[in-house]
């Protein structure tokens, strides 16, 4: 099945879906886990029909094909009441919602890695709706290519995550983002950590990535994730298993639970970790160096909490990209000091710009961060490449952006440049890059991307905001964009905000110091 036709599909069965919901009372948090779990039953379903094949051609075989069979073919097994014809064909009047329950419970009965990951709370929907649902997704053409399930999983995740607002940011990346974080740090082969793993994005387009460039996922990436809640883990595991994945994703917090014994043991991490956090309990962690060795920040904020996680799970050659506010970038104080560490190390690789609206719960721009360990033993290892692609989009509606395959394609070939790699041009962005760069070599382009020095790095405070170093184009006429100089002013106002807390933060500290000495005295 062609992509057209796959999105076809998705906005088809999203339509009805989201017409059943409109006349259910159903809130989308309590409608969105029950229908990707049956988007997830009918992936099953399908991948033990077509083993179900196979094993039928082979008539030579003298004995029963059972569950053993099923799960050395990576498939996994389903009993009678867990399968799509059963549930379909249920009589008139059936207690549908308990079906269904009992059909998520004999999988995970069955198989051991989904226990107590599948959704059962089907008895609350009315009978109406789930025949109405179960319908919908035995619509579902069974000549599908498989990964076409996965496709739709991911499609249904994007638009509950938009449904569902703040909430729903919590556990969905952008795919496109997630996209360009994969083509950057080129995660070929070995161990991929994400501690703050949502629904799994982050591991998806990996496989992705592995499997466009012809290898299979499952012999060259080992998966693992952590994330806060029972119910995200959950939605991530399902995620893994519709695409054909399986790994270790537990939970725990990640700023006081080292599930994974992560410091130095992995090749890749990728993360989209919350902005801004607060109210962190910093005793708890201040003397965990191996995990945080620069220290804790004196402001009440997470930002470099997660920064220093990132970079200590890494191996001797690993790379990270993650998402990262925008005020990050230029923090003061404590945070300046912890930035400058970092950048000293000469682990700092790649920094993006990303514009506003890619995000489906806030509008503000965010920055991307790349580190590489083994850059220390290149000719990068004093450089640090910045790229503005704020002006680089397509809008998909009056309130989100995302990247085309072609653009996505076009950014990190000026990575693959900066690293003197081959480009790609399968995605179509080859005519782009001749005009950009004709001589197939990298090149500073004002208002694009710049190779900035240590110290020019350093003359400017170390910061880390490309609008520092890219430079701007001139434009025609006044040149004023309202748009983006208020993106810039919300920017701006972020940046007070912490450096606000950051003094407070400060002068409470001085404070304590002071009530201290009087005390002695």
């Amino acid at each position: 099945m062609v992509n057209n036709s796959i999105a076809e599909l998705e906005k088809r069965l999203w339509d009805i879906a989201d017409e059943l919901r409109a006349n259910s009372d159903l809130k989308s948090s309590e409608y969105s886990t029950p229908v990707l779990g049956l988007i997830f039953l009918r992936y099953a379903d399908y991948r033990f029909s077509e083993q179900e094949k196979i094993f039928a051609t082979k008539t030579s075989s003298r004995r029963e094909i059972g569950k053993i069979d099923y799960q050395a073919a990576g498939v996994m097994y389903l009993p009678d009441e867990a399968r799509f014809s059963y549930l379909l064909n249920l009589p008139e009047g059936a207690d549908i919602g308990k079906a269904i329950n009992e059909a998520m419970k004999a999988i995970e009965r069955e198989n051991e890695e989904l226990k107590g990951i599948l959704p059962k709370s089907y008895n609350r929907f009315k009978n109406s709706l789930l025949v109405e649902l179960i319908k919908l997704m035995s619509s579902v053409s069974a000549d599908i290519e498989g990964d076409a399930f996965g496709k739709i999983y991911e499609y249904f995740l994007g638009k509950f995550a938009m449904a569902e607002g703040q909430h729903g940011g919590e556990f969905f990346t952008p795919t496109s983002l997630v996209k360009l974080i994969v083509s950057v740090i080129e995660p070929f082969h070995g161990k991929i950590l994400d501690p703050a793993c949502g629904s799994g994005g982050m591991f998806v387009q990996s496989a992705e990535f592995v499997k466009e460039h012809q290898k299979r996922a499952i012999d060259e990436i080992s998966i693992y994730g952590q994330e806060k809640t029972r119910e995200t883990v959950n939605l991530c595991k399902m995620n893994l298993a519709v695409h054909g994945l399986s790994g270790d994703v537990l939970q725990g917090n990640s700023y006081y639970d080292d599930l994974h014994d992560m410091v130095g043991k992995f090749d890749f991490v990728m993360a989209n970790p919350p902005f801004n956090v607060d109210r962190i309990d910093k005793e708890r962690i201040k003397n965990d160096r191996n995990r945080f060795p620069y220290g804790m920040p004196s402001v009440d904020n997470g930002n470099y909490l997660w920064i220093q996680l990132f970079y200590s799970a890494l191996n001797d050659n690993g790379r990270a990209g993650f998402v990262m506010a925008n005020s990050a970038s230029d923090a003061r104080a404590s945070e300046l000091e912890l930035r400058k560490k970092l950048i000293e190390q000469k682990v700092v690789d790649v920094i993006i710009a990303i514009g506003s609206n890619f995000f489906y719960t806030v509008t503000l721009p965010c920055t991307l961060w790349f580190l590489d360990k083994g850059k220390k033993d290149t000719d990068r290892k004093d450089k640090v490449l910045f790229i503005d692609a704020r002006k680089i989009y397509t809008q998909i509606d009056r309130a989100h952006r995302e990247f085309t395959p072609e653009q996505i394609e076009f950014i990190a070939n000026i990575v693959r440049l900066y690293r003197a790699e081959n480009i790609e041009t399968r995605n179509g962005s080859g005519e782009l890059m001749k005009q950009t760069f004709p001589n197939d070599k990298y090149q500073d382009i004002i208002g694009l991307c710049k190779v900035a020095t240590l110290k020019e790095i350093e003359e400017q405070g170390w910061s880390l905001n490309p609008g520092r170093y890219v430079g701007v184009v001139e434009q025609e006429g006044d040149g004023f964009d309202f748009k983006e100089r208020l993106e810039e002013l919300n920017e701006e106002l972020e940046t007070l905000n912490n450096e606000s807390r950051e003094l407070e933060a400060q002068i409470s500290e001085n404070v304590s110091k002071i009530l201290e000495v009087k005390d002695i005295k």
